[in-house]
């Protein structure tokens, strides 16, 4: 059979509340987001591997408290001041370190926010003790804030992370094709993702359903 043309069309990742499923991998993080307004010095850092749900779980906060949403790696040219009247969400603070004027943009965005009496959440792939920041005064204050962490799905999880995945796509597997996949591949959201990528890239060349057959097919190859 020959392949098709494949479209690069746009995945619409779903990122509301309703689109987020709650397990004992996750809960803790979860309530910590809906109960943000008694954040402990009004601020927190969400932790998880990549694929774990953390923009996720931004995005929701963000609608629940009106927060503005920002890369920490963007941070050296924003309007700080401007950016503190909000209350924040900084993204992938674990990937500005040595690089000392965003540490420095982000040491005073976390002064200015909560001088200004808004409210902070951090995302990061690892605790902070081992962003290993360079500016010893973010680092501590980095560190001195509550954290909660997001932790590798179990087998109920993976398979509602798969299937949310692949509706992102507009795509709808057959019922035993996820349960089938979930017995299969590694226990992790970057495993979960890479599967989702690479079933739907074969159906879309071969013109074929997602099914059980295809996915054994593809962990064949």
């Amino acid at each position: 059979m020959a392949e098709q043309l494949i479209f690069d069309l746009p995945v619409r990742e779903a990122l509301g509340r309703e689109d987020f499923f709650v397990s004992p991998a996750n809960a803790e993080a979860v309530a910590m987001i809906e109960g943000w307004q008694d954040w402990p010095s009004h601020k927190l850092v969400l932790t998880g591997p990549p694929g774990a749900g953390k923009t996720h779980l931004v995005h929701v906060w963000a609608k629940l408290s009106g927060a503005r949403i920002v890369r920490a790696a963007d941070l050296t040219n924003a309007d700080i001041p401007e950016l503190a009247r909000h209350h924040i969400a900084v993204e992938d603070c674990d990937t500005i370190a040595g690089h000392h004027s965003t540490e420095e943009a982000l040491f005073h965005l976390h002064n200015l926010v909560l001088a200004e009496g808004r409210s902070i959440l951090f995302t990061a792939t690892k605790p902070a003790n081992l962003w290993n920041l360079s500016l010893p005064d973010l680092a501590s204050r980095m560190q001195g804030t509550p954290a909660s962490p997001l932790h590798e799905p179990d087998d109920t999880l993976l398979g509602v992370v798969m299937l949310k995945l692949l509706a992102d796509r507009q795509v709808t597997p057959t019922p035993n094709t996820v349960p089938y996949l979930v017995r299969r591949i590694d226990r992790s959201f970057a495993a979960a993702r890479d599967v989702v990528v690479r079933l739907d890239s074969m159906a879309l060349s071969s013109g074929r359903p997602i099914n059980r057959t295809l996915a054994a097919k593809l962990l064949d190859n």
